[in-house]
């Protein structure tokens, strides 16, 4: 199936899958990576990201000179 077909689908179903993250989904599925696993594993880390994002605000809120200074130091690592 086209690429923009599938990537269309996908939008209509709101996965909220971009065109490169539906391309990898595609090409480890049709390695034998099981769906349903596949699914669960981009629903935590949805969940993870979430929560990620959540905690960066608390910290901000509540201690943002400390937050200042863990940023500072996350990008030194990556």
């Amino acid at each position: 199936m086209e690429p923009e077909v599938l990537f269309e689908i996908s939008r209509i179903l709101n996965t909220g899958l971009d065109m490169e993250t539906l391309s990898i989904c595609v090409r480890l599925c049709e390695q034998g990576i099981n769906p349903e696993a596949l699914s669960s594993v981009i629903k935590e880390l949805r969940k993870a990201t979430e929560a990620l994002k959540f905690f960066y605000f608390i910290f901000e809120v509540w201690e943002p000179e400390l937050s200042t200074i863990y940023k500072a130091a996350e990008n030194m690592t990556s």
